[in-house]
């Protein structure tokens, strides 16, 4: 293989590359499953259960490292792990462990699926999770959706949502959006500009469409440069175009796609922040995030908490939650840097 070949093969892996990471579970140096494995067996068998040892062991795991000590938990013990710990734990804490026993996508296909059956939907939940996971995230989540649920992620949304929300959250899952381009393109980006306000602020009305197929299609960084050309064709930006434009789950939908196009971690930090300090805290929405984004973007959403609510989202987490939650929590999102 020629060195040029080789060099463009480097190129094309990383413009096509996955967005930077920003974890905060990083893989254990000196990574032993037999000896997690044993303490987790003591932990589980001691009166009481020792669950600061379970919490200590599996937040500082990543998920193919926490697999790794199931599978010698189960050779050791000659029982699952899981089922161990699900019998060993209740409540909250529970919750996390048993999230963290997942791949990320295998969690997030999972709480689709919790969003999507039974009784009602719940659309916030749904929302969060389809528009503001990227275009790669969404095509594992499909493959994972299917292999758990043996069902099609498409047809689930599709038989769970109507109007232009449905046609809105399947343009997402049929993942079209193009890759970033190392070429900035000027023209296309005045065009979809105006396109955008067009088919909306312009007119009585809104073509909906255009907006849908602009938003589900292009690459993030061309439409972050779209948007703010838009800004010259509109005296409202996007976000308050869309406030004026459309409504309930459709208006709910677009503006998270438009916050995640923007500043991704800053909306996981603003939806930690309401959840945290809303009455009845909304423990589910703080479990979700933390623990789906824990080894995908979760530093960078605690530096964004921090530069924005001028306190660690660590302090806000023991100000707001207590006990073996509060503790799961702090191992999953590290040390304040």
């Amino acid at each position: 293989m020629s060195m040029v070949s080789e060099f463009l093969g480097q190129l094309s892996l990383n413009i096509g590359a996955n967005e930077p990471k920003f974890p905060t579970v990083v893989p254990a140096v000196d990574f032993d499953p037999n000896k997690d494995a044993a303490r987790i067996d003591t932990a589980i068998k001691s009166k009481g259960v020792d669950e600061q040892t379970i919490i200590d062991v599996l937040t500082q795991r990543t998920y193919s490292q926490r697999r790794d000590v199931a599978f010698a938990y189960e050779r050791r013990a000659k029982k699952d792990m899981i089922s161990a710990l699900k019998g060993a734990l209740s409540g909250s804490l529970e919750t996390v462990i048993l999230g963290l026993m997942k791949s990320t996508a295998q969690y997030d296909a999972s709480e689709i699926r919790g969003s999507i059956k039974g009784l009602g939907t719940d659309e916030e939940t749904l929302i969060e999770l389809l528009c503001s996971r990227s275009n790669d995230e969404l095509l594992e989540i499909k493959k994972v959706y299917k292999e758990l649920f043996k069902k099609d992620l498409e047809k689930d949304v599709a038989g769970d949502t109507s109007g232009n929300f449905a046609k809105l959250l399947l343009a997402l899952v049929q993942t079209k959006r193009a890759e970033p381009s190392s070429i900035v393109d000027y023209e296309k980006i005045d065009e979809d500009a105006r396109a955008l306000y067009d088919a909306g602020v312009k007119i009585k009305g809104t073509d909906v469409a255009t907006w849908i197929s602009i938003m589900s299609e292009r690459s993030v960084p061309h439409l972050q440069k779209v948007f703010q050309r838009y800004k010259s064709y509109s005296p409202y930006d996007m976000q308050e175009s869309i406030q004026k434009e459309v409504k309930g789950d459709l208006q709910k939908s677009f503006l998270v796609l438009v916050q995640c196009f923007e500043n991704k971690q800053l909306y996981f930090a603003k939806r930690l922040n309401e959840a945290m300090k809303s009455k009845g805290a909304k423990e589910k929405i703080v479990t979700r995030i933390i623990v789906s984004r824990c080894e995908v973007d979760l530093k960078k959403i605690c530096s964004e908490y921090k530069a924005n609510f001028g306190q660690s989202l660590q302090n806000t987490i023991i100000e707001h939650t207590k006990g073996d939650y509060q503790k799961v929590l702090l191992g999953l999102c590290g040390p304040e840097v």
